[in-house]
């Protein structure tokens, strides 16, 4: 999401475990906290902290939302694990003690580099998309995956202070441009994720030489498609920032959500946002 079109730096100029510590006060926080929350938000620097990420995950994802994770043998316990975490940059998120400690990881992202994609043999979201038209992209491009906040802190600040340090991140190492799945639930049977397609299709919809297939399609004209379906709020946020959406929906039947596939451009991220995360 930015205008200058700068060449890509390898991996061993990227600098996330050098950037500085970013620290954002906000209003949000849980009934329990209080008013003024800081939120640190750091790159994980060793196999420790990785790990921290990890465990929320597997809390989100397999507790909550019932996936069906299938780790590498011999990985610990109640971790989310899988073969692109050693390949991937992985951004924290702390909600600070009252008396200002760094407390545990709230939020997380991974970030996988354009380089580092080429050392694992492509994306995760190859695993669900062919991504042929984006081939142009992939220079400038890296994969957010594996998103999740911690359902005490799921009322924005949290969010914001990861996509600051993502915007930051980017603009730093000469990438513009984000791509990644937005799992929608499917409990209801698909449903709701089919009616929010037709809907998004209308108004956020890539142009055709940016859309992609998905390789295990959501059967949408097979279910109900005609709701009136409000976006879940992190795809609202992307679609704020000016993402679009880059075809139908994937089923992962292992996480039980149909996968959007969104793209996010920086010379797309409108004016006030620039401001708010770039101070441009």
């Amino acid at each position: 999401m930015r205008n200058l079109p700068l060449p890509t730096m390898p991996i061993a100029d990227l600098h996330p475990k050098s950037a500085p510590r970013r620290s954002l006060h906000g209003p949000v926080r849980p009934a329990n906290q209080p008013d003024k929350t800081r939120f640190d938000v750091v790159w994980a620097r060793d196999e420790e902290e990785v790990r921290q990420a990890q465990q929320l995950r597997y809390v989100v994802f397999a507790e909550e939302m019932g996936a069906k994770l299938s780790p590498p043998l011999g990985s610990p316990a109640r971790h989310d694990i899988d073969m692109f975490d050693s390949f991937c940059e992985h951004l924290l998120v702390r909600a600070a003690s009252a008396a200002g400690e760094p407390g545990p990881v709230i939020g997380t992202y991974r970030v996988l580099t354009p380089t580092a994609a080429q050392r694992v043999g492509g994306l995760y979201s190859d695993t669900e998309f062919d991504l042929v038209r984006l081939r142009s992209l992939r220079p400038k491009m890296v994969e957010l995956g594996r998103s999740c906040v911690h359902p005490d802190w799921r009322t924005g600040g949290a969010i914001l202070a990861l996509w600051g340090a993502l915007a930051e991140f980017m603009v730093r190492n000469r990438l513009d441009t984000m791509i990644g799945c937005a799992s929608v639930s499917m409990r209801d049977g698909g449903h709701f994720a089919a009616s929010l397609w037709q809907q998004l299709r209308t108004s956020h919809l890539a142009s055709i030489e940016w859309q992609v297939q998905p390789r295990l399609p959501l059967p949408v004209e097979e279910l109900q498609h005609d709701l009136q379906a409000e976006a879940p709020p992190l795809i609202k946020g992307y679609l704020r920032c000016g993402a679009k959406v880059l075809g139908p929906p994937a089923w992962d039947p292992d996480f039980n959500t149909a996968d959007l596939p969104m793209l996010m451009r920086i010379e797309d991220l409108p004016a006030r946002y620039r401001k708010h995360f770039l101070g441009a």
